[in-house]
């Protein structure tokens, strides 16, 4: 098991409400995950699907997005690849793949020139199962507001659809899944 306290140690040191934000979040996201898992017995990492949902959103803090006390640089829709880019450097190679792979439903190539993202041009929705549950779960829980309320299955599917069909739908595929 790797020591992912050690990680957000690294990089939120300083930033103690920040720190706490990202932890909150991310443990709603790890506990959900694995509740999930146990409920449909899914044959997975377990492990890993708790270190990588406790990482998932390490990138937010070089991020801009004052209401959660990120001043960054980048837009917040690079928080996934700017994670990614952090864990590679932290020779996590799979966990990488989770941050970059869990925003929104996952995002396509399609998506990426349709709203003129800031992202590489690549395909960067889930493919393992660890994944789309990170992803999956991810969705139940805010950074802002009320950090431990649980979003309804509603709620969800209404945020999913603000982003087009194709979004709704991937996110259905996973909730088929999970749900």
């Amino acid at each position: 098991m790797i020591d992912y306290n050690r990680i957000i140690d690294k990089y939120y040191q300083n930033q103690s409400r920040l720190r706490e934000i990202l932890i909150t979040h991310s443990r709603l996201v790890a506990d959900k995950a694995l509740k999930c898992a146990a409920a449909h017995n899914l044959d997975i990492d377990r492990e890993f699907v708790e270190e990588a949902a406790m990482l998932h959103d390490i990138g937010i803090f070089l991020c801009d997005a004052p209401g959660i006390l990120c001043f960054g640089d980048k837009p917040y829709i690079c928080h996934g690849v700017e994670g990614s880019k952090l864990l590679q450097e932290e020779g996590l190679p799979r966990h990488a793949l989770v941050c970059e792979r869990h925003t929104g439903a996952g995002l396509t190539i399609e998506d990426i020139k349709r709203q003129q993202l800031p992202l590489p041009l690549r395909d960067m929705t889930p493919v393992s199962l660890e994944e789309k549950l990170v992803c999956y779960a991810d969705k139940f829980y805010s950074k802002s507001g009320n950090l431990e309320e649980e979003k309804s299955i509603e709620k969800v599917m209404a945020s999913m659809a603000r982003h087009g069909e194709d979004t709704l739908n991937r996110f259905l595929a996973l909730h088929a899944l999970f749900g």
